[in-house]
């Protein structure tokens, strides 16, 4: 009898691991990279990019531009391989110049074939920067998208904490009394559409920047994460199972006021309430991986946060699989003071970025 019931329970088992092994699931791969500094060479008066020109600081030429693109372009095409053989079917992007810039890289031997669309809007960032999304045509579909202004001022607080002038990414603005203090940053862009037939929704953010102090400038973050709370609820009102990714460079890390409270990103999926954030990268930042370096410390600025709707145990429909920080050896700089670091753009080297970008997986099983 022992012997029969071991039999029928093998025979059940590997019946049960057959068909978990037979199931086939569709992936996309979702990506965001910080691509840093992505100037053309002409110099556009209404900026300040004259460092990024042939006669700037960077002696920034046509050879070094075309050398940046392939190098982006690269990257973006081998990100989620070898789970995923098809580059990023979205991928979002910050620290670019213009539409033009986009225009050139999608064009890149490495990416032409994969026919990336562009959504992009000009942001008031005094440099110039803004915030961006790619993606393939053959499998997302947008339906709407917009740019979401961050409106936040210095106040006297801000301004008694720190009296240095905060030249990255903050500008007074004198022409109106109503925007006299207003802090110049980038837009949140908003972008719906339907990847294959079910909608998601994608914000893309390049958050204000540490400029005077991470403490003096906590609350220009807090404030982003803020808006982006409020434009989640809002989608979250009109379809309570909305998917929504918001991703970026949030120049703060998982564990950060903005992140953890403004966003109310949790950590780990058990957490996470009905309408509430997980963020896979808290436990990325907690095994010791990060995006950035900065003085021997490395951080998680870059991350890519979803909705509870996308980490449902049901994959009938698409949901999240795991993330990932793409940091490959020939990303990283191999010698000199900041060895082990990204590998970024030098006086003698036309590298890549100061970030490594983020993704994230996507898969539905097929029926």
């Amino acid at each position: 009898m022992k012997l029969v019931l071991f039999q029928l329970y093998f025979i059940i088992f590997f019946s049960f691991s057959l068909q978990a092994q037979s199931k086939k699931y569709n992936i996309h791969t979702v990506a965001f990279y910080n691509f840093e500094n992505l100037f053309d060479t002409t110099d556009d008066a209404s900026t300040n990019d004259d460092e990024w020109t042939p006669t700037g600081v960077q002696h920034w030429t046509e050879e070094k531009y075309k050398q940046k693109l392939s190098n982006l372009a690269r990257v973006i095409s081998e990100i989620g391989k070898p789970e995923n053989s098809n580059a990023p079917t979205i991928i979002g992007g910050s620290e670019v110049e213009n539409r033009g810039v986009l225009e050139d890289l999608i064009k890149m031997p490495q990416l032409v074939n994969h026919d990336y669309g562009i959504i992009h809007f000009d942001s008031p960032d005094k440099r110039g920067i803004d915030v961006a999304l790619l993606y393939q045509k053959k499998y997302f579909r947008p339906t709407s998208f917009s740019n979401i202004p961050l409106l936040i001022y210095k106040n006297n607080a801000a301004a008694k904490e720190d009296k240095q002038e905060m030249v990255e990414d903050f500008e007074t603005e004198n022409e109106s009394k109503n925007n006299k203090n207003r802090i110049f940053t980038r837009d949140q862009l908003l972008i719906t559409g339907f990847l294959d037939d079910e909608e998601i929704s994608i914000i893309v953010n390049h958050w204000p920047s540490r400029s005077g102090g991470e403490k003096a400038s906590s609350q220009f973050r807090e404030a982003a994460g803020q808006l982006n709370r409020r434009i989640i609820d809002s989608l979250q009102q009109i379809n309570p199972n909305a998917k929504v990714f918001t991703m970026g460079d949030f120049n703060d890390g998982p564990y950060n006021k903005s992140i953890k409270i403004a966003l109310g990103a949790k950590a780990k999926k058990a957490e996470v309430t009905e309408f509430g954030m997980y963020n896979p990268f808290e436990e990325m930042m907690n095994k010791g991986m990060g995006t950035i370096a900065f003085r021997d410390s490395w951080d998680i600025f870059d991350q890519i946060i979803m909705t509870e709707s996308l980490i449902k145990p049901d994959y009938s429909n698409f949901k999240f699989w795991k993330g990932g920080i793409f940091n490959r050896p020939y990303l990283v700089q191999t010698s000199g003071q900041y060895k082990g670091y990204p590998l970024r753009h030098s006086q003698t080297e036309v590298g890549f970025s100061d970030h490594f970008p983020v993704y994230i997986y996507l898969i539905k099983e097929m029926k």
